[in-house]
């Protein structure tokens, strides 16, 4: 199993930005960023496919939020932009190695997590 590292969580503002980082041992097929907030399930924000660039967000995020990976592709960035008190959690780093890179499928390689608090 590859080792995924996340660092950029802190808290913010209302309105602020904040851009989460996950340094990956290897390069799988997908990679995404999934979050949890207190007392709630976890779900998914935004996954790429590391091959072909695809991108894929949840509706709650689109046009806010935007996933990227640097150039070697091990390196996966969370770029959150007009941040909102509901975007509050501890925001998860993951990847798969085949199949659909959607936020709804499962992977099988996480990370130990980020904390982000949005708040005034």
């Amino acid at each position: 199993e590859g080792q995924l590292v996340e660092s950029g969580g802190g808290v913010v503002q209302p309105g602020g930005s904040l851009r989460l980082s996950c340094a990956a041992s290897r390069t799988l097929r997908c990679m995404g960023w999934f979050r949890q907030a207190p007392e709630k399930e976890r779900e998914g924000v935004a996954a790429i496919n590391t091959g072909g660039g695809s991108t894929y967000y949840a509706d709650f995020v689109r046009g806010r939020f935007t996933i990227s990976l640097d150039s070697a592709k091990t390196t996966l960035y969370l770029q959150m932009n007009n941040l909102k008190p509901e975007d509050t959690g501890v925001y998860y780093c993951a990847a798969k190695s085949s199949g659909s890179c959607s936020t709804s499928a499962v992977f099988h390689d996480w990370g130990q997590g980020t904390q982000v608090t949005v708040s005034s």
